[in-house]
Parts: structure tokens; sequence; C-alpha cells
């Protein structure tokens, strides 16, 4: 027979997770994409799954994330797919000592976008206007630095070519351009990110293309993406631009039912994510497993299953 508390809890259809079940969720910088969202998830958890205690930490973001599942530091942690690709591979270059084998998929969410934003003043218009400019790339071998790397070689260039590099976080790199210091700033984050809206309402902003001649030298996993006209204060026409799939991962130490219900609840409460930022729009279930680099974890698995979704090429 069904003790009270586990009839009380089949009757109302909830999900019964065992007492003070800690989900550290991993995120990024509070300026960027991640922490809202990871914010938004932490609500979720809290409201839809009992027992569930949920924390948000603001982190490097994927590299620094990743390396935290890997050692059990966190149980649900936002990543950049070329992050992941690397942990998995074990890319020494990416920050990675050894192949980051415990990593688990859970669902991809949205594209992160590429985007280089410069000081009207500093007359950056194109990607080779950046030598001998100052530029800030995100944290030290963050997805964004990452990110930088590449489509800098796909134009031909390396930080060599720059006149000064700054390895900061959005917020960070904003400051500095309002203050004159820097020239430009590249941001991987998804459309409307708060902090390159901060900076179009205090400084001219020129939205740099990335050509479609780079992204074919750069190659997978980066595709082609538009920043629509008007995303920025001052931005009058699209840019083309690229963009990267970013993940929700956890690790194979977390139980099967617990993922489960994580991914779960967050499909059947995608308006609280939207609510929290725009980026969250593009998260769609039939895309879930769209591109995943490293095995899904079985609770993931049985979720998709239920709604008939399979990974790409499966």
């Amino acid at each position: 027979m069904l003790g009270a508390g586990a009839a009380g809890s089949a009757l109302l259809g909830r999900p019964a997770l065992a007492q003070q079940q800690f989900i550290n969720i991993l995120t990024g910088g509070t300026s960027g994409v991640y922490y809202p969202l990871g914010v938004a998830l932490s609500k979720v958890y809290t409201e839809k799954l009992p027992g569930a205690r949920p924390s948000v930490q603001a982190t490097k973001a994927s590299v620094e994330n990743l390396t935290l599942l890997q050692q059990g530091r966190g149980e649900v942690a936002f990543t950049l797919g070329d992050s992941l690709a690397l942990a998995w591979a074990g890319d020494e270059e990416a920050g990675f000592k050894q192949k980051l084998g415990k990593l688990r998929g859970m669902n991809a969410i949205y594209p992160n976008v590429i985007q280089i934003v410069a000081s009207k003043e500093s007359g950056i218009k194109t990607l080779a206007d950046l030598k001998g400019k100052r530029l800030s790339v995100g944290a030290p071998r963050s997805g964004t630095e990452l990110n930088a790397r590449a489509i800098l070689a796909g134009a031909g260039m390396t930080y060599k070519d720059l006149g000064k590099v700054e390895y900061l976080p959005f917020g960070e790199s904003v400051e500095l351009m309002k203050n004159r210091q820097l020239d430009a700033t590249l941001q991987s984050a998804g459309l409307g990110v708060a902090s390159i809206r901060d900076l179009a309402t205090s400084v001219e902003i020129v939205v740099v293309e990335i050509p479609a001649g780079v992204l074919e030298k750069v190659g997978a996993p980066y595709v082609k993406s538009i920043i629509p006209a008007n995303t920025y204060q001052g931005q009058s026409a699209d840019v083309a631009s690229a963009a990267v799939i970013n993940y929700l991962v956890t690790h194979e130490g977390v139980k099967e039912d617990m993922v489960y219900q994580m991914v779960k609840a967050m499909y059947e409460n995608l308006p609280e994510l939207n609510a929290a930022h725009a980026a969250a729009r593009s998260i769609k279930l039939e895309t879930a497993l769209e591109g995943m680099p490293i095995p899904v974890h079985p609770g993931a698995e049985r979720y998709f299953k239920e709604k008939g979704v399979k990974k790409s090429g499966a």
C-alpha cells in the first residue's frame, strides 16, 4: 500500500523526489543570458519538484561549468556546444587537461549568437578593422573566448594582430567601452543580451558582420545567424553573424529519475523561461537533441523517448 504522502503525491500527479534534493545550477556572469535563465529554472524546480533545493551559481560559464560538473560540484550546467565537444575530447588547449567522461547531455536550449560590437568612434566596421584595436574576448578560456579565437582565425587573424586583448566578462567589457578604454567587445550570448543593450544606451555602436566566407573557414559547430535590425539601439539593419548551440548538461552521478523530472519540468514550464529572457523562445522540444556531442543522460533519454524525440541521425 502507498503511504499517505506517496498517495497524495500520486493523486496530484506530482513527481516524487526524495527529500532535500540539492540541485546546483551552474550558469555564467550575471550580465549574460545563462544567469537569468538559471534563476528561472531554479524557480521552476522549486515550484514543480517537491523536495528540490535548487541554488544558482554565477561562474565564468562553459569551461568552468563543465570542469565543476566533472568534479560533482553541480547537477545542471549551461554550456556552449563547442566547449562541450572539446571537454568530451579532453582538449588541453581549450582548458581541459583530460577527457571529462562523466558528463551527460540533457537537452539543447538556444543558439548563442556571436556578437561583435564596436564603438562608432573607434572606426571599426569590419572584422579586418579589428587589427591594432582593443578587443575584449570574454573570460579566459570561457566558451566566448574559444569562439573569439575561432572567428578571428576564420578571418585570418590571431590575438597578435590586435592592439590589446582583454579577458573580461560581459559587464566589465561594457564598462571599459563606456570609459573609452576598449574599442570593441565580442560576446557569445542570446540575442538582446543585457550587457550590449546597456552599452547601446550609452555609446553609439556598430554591430560588426561575420561574413559567410569566414564561417566556411571555421566550419562546424558554427552556423550562420542573423542579428535582426533594432536588436540594439542604433542598429538599423540586419547583420550577418555566427551561432553555436547551447546545451544543458549534467553528470552520470545524478539519478535517472531526478534528471527525468528536471527535463520534464523545464519543457512543461517554458513560459517561465521565456519571461526571464527572450533567448528562451528558441527552446523547442523537437530540437532537444540537435547536435548533442556527448551521450544523453538516461533520465533525459527516457523523457524524450516518451515524447518521440530522437537524436539527430538516430
